[in-house]
């Protein structure tokens, strides 16, 4: 990816895996492209993603797509009301042979993990992610066990107005690098939806997916994604955007430090997709809205009068100037 005589970015075997990962994708899942990009800058970004959107629109089965299309270990762990904090984690079990505490890994100690229903759990059991999550790590009984590379969560959730849930607090979604969204397909796309799912017949969906990137691999883009350039005024425009959800007159808790350094992150991955080695403004604002959404909260006001966070972030994004 960088060659050592100039120090130049070849961005051509991503764009290629990148483009494998889409084709791979397409034959399981119908639409949402622009879902399907952002899940794979995500990737790039060596950042966490949090799917939300109503049961049936493929939720699990666009995360589990995407985790098997990387050749890594892979993890699903179903969050429920009664999952307790070490079976997540892991925990301390004596050894009558050795007369001494032997640990047992949970099952968030994977390459990739996939927690299904992540706000079926009560907060305690999702508190038992804020470290594992942002510092690659767990401490468990005052020793500190380190994740390997990479090390990726993809969440899944229900819309909070939904029976049996509980809010993800906010510390718990500042990790995330994007939140994304995911809507009902469009007529063209549920009949092509069905008509797939009639000529696989018996066979599952997880039985078409050949994997794309080795672990390595991913690492190595990974790595190569955070030498982009980029300029000191677009620097500056992202610093102004986050800035301005902390002063906006609808939003009563803006963007965070976390917020910025995502949204550096992520465009960076954006341009390296496109096969650019530097970041334009429209790179940025492509990942504003999935960096933002769950990040900033409006007003009661505001949320009364039906103001949606989409609607908040657009006007921002219109309010700073652009740079050229």
């Amino acid at each position: 990816m960088i060659t050592e005589e100039n120090n130049i970015l070849d961005f051509k075997p991503l764009q290629d895996a990148v483009n494998q990962l889409k084709n791979e994708i397409a034959e399981i899942i119908v639409g949402q492209h622009e879902m399907i990009d952002m899940l794979i800058a995500a990737v790039l970004s060596n950042g966490h993603v949090l799917l939300e959107g109503v049961p049936g629109i493929a939720k699990t089965l666009t995360a589990k797509v995407m985790a098997r299309l990387i050749n890594a270990r892979f993890s699903r762990i179903q969050f429920t009301p009664d999952l307790m904090p070490s079976d997540v984690t892991g925990t301390s079990v004596f050894s009558a042979k050795t007369s001494s505490f032997d640990f047992i890994p949970g099952p968030i100690f994977a390459n990739i993990v996939l927690i299904d229903e992540i706000n079926r759990a009560p907060a305690k059991t999702q508190s038992a992610l804020f470290e594992v999550m942002e510092e690659r790590q767990v401490t468990i009984d005052g020793k500190t066990y380190p994740m390997e590379n990479p090390f990726l969560v993809f969440a899944t959730q229900n819309p909070l107005e939904h029976e049996g849930t509980y809010r993800l607090p906010e510390a718990q979604l500042d990790r995330f690098l994007f939140k994304i969204n995911i809507n009902y397909p469009n007529l063209a796309q549920e009949i092509e939806i069905l008509k797939k799912a009639n000529d696989r017949k018996d066979i599952k969906e997880t039985e078409l997916i050949k994997p794309v990137l080795s672990g390595i691999e991913l690492t190595s883009y990974q790595r190569s994604v955070r030498f982009i350039h980029i300029e000191e005024q677009l620097i500056r425009y992202i610093a102004e955007v986050i800035q301005k959800t902390r002063n906006h007159a609808s939003i009563y808790l803006g963007g965070s430090p976390r917020a910025s350094i995502n949204v550096l992150t992520a465009c960076k991955a954006i341009a390296a997709m496109n096969g650019r080695n530097f970041v334009i403004p429209e790179d940025i604002q492509t990942v504003l809205y999935p960096v933002l959404n769950h990040r900033i909260y409006l007003t009661p006001e505001k949320e009364l009068e039906g103001l949606t966070e989409k609607q908040v972030i657009e006007d921002v994004i219109a309010s700073v100037e652009i740079p050229r």
